[in-house]
């Protein structure tokens, strides 16, 4: 988890946290039959299970940070209840809700694949959905099979190890080595009120801030704090503020012109650009306005004709005394304009089981060999049809096994190389494999 702390050790800024997530089970099916006075054989009225709870994530303008999973990291739905006889059906899971900052992205732990990103207010992500309910006895008579005893479990639903990952959404980055004046500009620029000091790191987190043009295109903009050479390797703060930078439509890089610390204008401009390419090419190719900072400064000017004879148009400014920053905004709003605004992350995230449940008509199936040796096979079909066969008998068992055969199971097991006295597990049944 990311986190910073200001200098009384509260943590201010959450933006990456790992948690577990599970939806509800559903319900069992009911084995029940009709009972009343004078009626000997009244027929099945076993009721259906309850669906299970879904796992919903909710973008929330309330929130800036993932500080609210610091304590709780499970999440999970509530589970169906199962059914009950007279075809009375159990009750439906309830649904939880976890809400998180806008522009969160979700990631599966496993796979690094992304499953949801959140980038506009109110936006929703079912991740998991709830269980079904088993079907009670009530579905399972038939001319022949009039009294049946069995009825389907409840499905079991999915649980993730997910990340999740804050990145700011703003229009505007503000970029550049520490001190350079870029929480100045902030201040000066909207309505933001971030600390301002005189020693590097002054800043924990990105800031954000509201600009107010005179024409009404508004944007926000966010100090990137921290950025120093090696930052895309872990150096100093900047490595885990670099992907708030990914969201942003246009960079403006405030240089320190006066070089009050030393160095070279260009060079500080050039450190920061590679650490930016570090972390994607995609960055390079954002509208970056070079900012000269501290103009009120000796020796400033100088430093601000290095940056024009290096990259071209140059924007002299002074954060402290407000000079040259409303012509900044100006071409700033401008840029912003005519930039297309943030498209979500593509999900790449597959979920086979939640494929094969849009598939019934074909039942595929799965088989893979666990690390201990063992056959595990899976499938829609195969669920279904565990949960209206009963193993414990003779004939039930004699039709679990048909169903195998004819469903290519067994020769796709022995293409695999099974032999005998090997174990297969389908979902909780073991079973030793033997021809």
């Amino acid at each position: 988890m990311t986190r910073f702390a200001n200098d009384k050790g509260v943590n201010m800024f959450v933006d990456n946290v790992k948690i577990r997530i599970k939806g509800g089970n559903g319900g069992d099916g009911c084995v029940s039959f009709y009972r009343a006075k004078y009626i000997t054989s009244g027929g099945p009225d076993g009721g259906d299970g309850g669906r299970g709870g879904d796992v919903i994530f909710v973008a929330d303008t309330s929130m800036s940070t993932l500080m609210d999973f610091r304590y709780k990291r499970k999440f999970a739905a509530e589970d169906g209840a199962k059914g009950a006889g007279g075809n009375c059906s159990g009750k439906d899971g309830a649904d939880i809700i976890v809400k998180v900052p806008v522009g969160t992205i979700i990631r599966e732990v496993e796979s690094n694949r992304i499953m949801a990103d959140l980038v506009l207010p109110g936006e929703r992500a079912v991740l998991i959905k709830g269980g079904r309910g088993g079907r009670g006895n009530q579905h399972f008579a038939t001319p022949k099979r009039q009294a049946p005893r069995y009825a389907e479990p409840g499905k079991i639903s999915k649980e993730y190890n997910i990340i999740l990952e804050l990145k700011l959404i703003a229009d505007v980055g503000l970029i550049g080595l520490p001190n350079v004046g870029k929480s100045s500009l902030l201040r000066a620029a909207t309505n933001a009120n971030p600390k301002i000091a005189d020693y590097h790191f002054t800043t924990l987190a990105p800031n954000l801030g509201v600009v107010r043009t005179r024409f009404g295109n508004d944007f926000v903009m966010a100090d990137i704090p921290g950025l120093i050479r090696g930052a895309s390797e872990g150096q100093g703060l900047g490595h885990a503020f670099l992907r708030h930078v990914e969201r942003t439509r246009v960079l403006v890089h405030v240089v320190d012109a006066a070089c009050v610390e030393g160095g070279d204008p260009v060079e500080n401009v050039e450190i920061i650009n590679a650490e930016l390419a570090a972390r994607s090419e995609e960055l390079l190719k954002l509208p970056q306005v070079i900012v000269a900072n501290k103009i009120d400064l000796p020796d400033a000017e100088e430093g601000a004709k290095k940056l024009e004879a290096a990259f071209g148009e140059v924007f002299r400014i002074s954060a402290a005394t407000g000079e040259g920053v409303s012509e900044l905004i100006a071409h700033v709003s401008q840029l912003v304009k005519e930039r297309p605004e943030h498209t979500p992350t593509v999900i790449d995230f597959y979920d086979y089981e939640a494929s094969l449940e849009g598939d019934r008509g074909n039942e595929p199936f799965r088989i893979t060999i666990t690390e201990e040796g063992i056959f595990s096979v899976e499938g829609v079909g195969i669920e279904r049809m565990l949960g209206f066969t009963n193993l414990d008998t003779e004939k039930g068992f004699a039709f679990f096994q048909r169903y195998f055969k004819e469903k290519g199971i067994v020769a796709k097991l022995e293409e695999m190389g099974i032999e005998e006295g090997d174990t297969v597990k389908i979902y909780n049944l073991e079973f030793d494999y033997y021809k």
